[in-house]
């Protein structure tokens, strides 16, 4: 079952809408969610950040099972944090702190793994890519980055490199509000939108501009239709622009250069945007606290579904678990068991006992192995599970030490072999023609 999540910056609860039928499904209380502060980790659980005053030095974490209406666990981090985001498999939580620092946490056990200055301001927008090896963030100081994942847990690299991002977008001149990527991982395409007005669309594998979509309002929200032929921008001026991204496409007079068309059924400013493959649909949220549900082929609303208090300013699509999704009430029970023994509250730091440990190394590698930037998710995940087993960044280094060590041996051993065989065939060759030679004079 595919459901419609929304939240909103007053404590109006998280909504919960089944897709289809448009019925209303249990409602999450408490939470009062920044932009992009909602979302689903791997399908199991619901997190948000919570911040109710934008000035405060402080802020929260909430996470809710599909089952129970209260959040379950609340974690404090070390400042308040705004967007989050989940890898696919729900294995890892990033979040976006308001010092432009950025925070990756392990669920399973709370542990915060990583973390770093990214940006000069907030960060504003975080984004993983289809195969979780790159992290993608936008900032109120205006720019884009492209975090490698296994850059940021490489100690080595980091200290040889000269920046830790494999990209930095720099043109767009006010706050990046939105930032969504296509399919591909190192070659899809990212596209950002920005209160300067327009949307631009970057090529991840050349690292540089591709388009720029210049808009007749602020852009708050942007998705991208699943064939990457079109994507949406959601204005402030309460209209949902429809912009190329192939060049075959032709654009309107009414709008501009790369502008095809427009949706709008409100005055009201669109604060957010989900894209529904499935079904092909588009969904969108509004200040005036109505969800709409766009049927993109007619332009025209399916249905809609109403918040209960306050502007929408996130919105999800996700697929429930099968089980979750039917009404057994011993299904549930043991669901709901199972779901709170998966995440525990995150951490404020590193080490809980030491603030200052926050910058302890998880992964060290030999500089002698050449390895690529884009690497998959589970040979990231992989490194990090074989180096935390060993307790610390230290017993990493002893190993890699007692590798190199190992593969020395190993070459002295391979010089001596090879010695050896040398001496042989020099040996070998030798009798040969000594023997040659003694044939030759018996013969004579």
């Amino acid at each position: 079952m595919n459901v419609v999540l929304a939240s909103s910056s007053i404590d109006g609860g998280i909504g919960c809408w089944d897709l289809q039928t448009g019925a209303e499904q249990l409602r999450y209380k408490t939470c009062a969610s920044p932009p992009h502060g909602l979302a689903s980790i791997g399908c199991r659980f619901l997190a948000c950040s919570q911040l109710r005053d934008p000035s405060a030095a402080s802020g929260h974490v909430l996470y809710w099972s599909w089952s129970k209406p209260q959040a379950q666990v609340k974690s404090f981090p070390a400042e308040p944090i705004k967007p989050l985001a989940g890898n696919s498999e729900g294995s890892y939580i990033v979040g976006g702190g308001s010092s432009g620092d950025i925070y990756f946490w392990e669920v399973a056990t709370g542990r915060l793994l990583k973390k770093w200055h990214a940006h000069y301001r907030a960060v504003t927008c975080l984004v993983f890519s289809d195969d979780d090896s790159l992290l993608i963030s936008g900032s109120e100081d205006g720019c884009v980055r492209v975090w490698s994942l296994f850059m940021i847990f490489d100690d080595v690299r980091k200290q040889q490199a000269s920046h830790l991002y494999e990209y930095s977008f720099t043109e767009h001149t006010l706050r990046v509000t939105d930032i969504v990527m296509g399919y591909g991982g190192g070659n899809a395409i990212i596209v950002s939108a920005s209160e300067d007005r327009t949307c631009k669309v970057w090529s991840l594998s050349r690292g540089r501009l591709l388009r720029n979509v210049v808009f007749p309002s602020i852009i708050d929200a942007i998705a991208i239709d699943p064939g990457e032929h079109v994507f949406y921008a959601g204005g402030r001026d309460g209209k949902i622009y429809i912009a190329a991204l192939n060049v075959e496409s032709t654009p309107s007079n009414n709008y501009g250069l790369h502008i095809i068309g427009s949706l709008t059924d409100q005055s009201k400013p669109v604060t957010c945007l989900a894209y529904s493959a499935e079904r092909n649909l588009l969904l969108s949220g509004s200040e005036d606290g109505m969800i709409r549900v766009w049927d993109v082929k007619t332009k025209n609303i399916l249905r809609m579904f109403r918040h209960s208090k306050g502007p929408v300013n996130n919105i999800l699509v996700v697929r429930l678990p099968y089980l979750l999704s039917r009404a057994e009430p011993k299904v549930q029970a043991s669901s709901r068991r199972n779901e709170f023994s998966l995440h525990p509250p995150l951490e404020k730091y590193a080490n809980s006992s030491d603030e200052d440990m926050d910058n302890r190394a998880i992964i060290t590698l030999p500089d002698t192995i050449d390895l690529p930037s884009y690497l998959s998710s589970q040979l990231i995940n992989d490194h990090i599970k074989q180096l935390q087993q060993q307790g610390s960044s230290a017993a990493a280094e002893m190993e890699v030490k007692r590798l190199k060590l190992d593969g020395q041996r190993s070459m002295e051993m391979f010089q001596q072999l090879k010695k050896v065989y040398d001496n042989l065939q020099e040996f070998c060759v030798n009798e040969l023609l000594d023997g040659q030679a003694i044939e030759g004079s018996k013969g004579k």
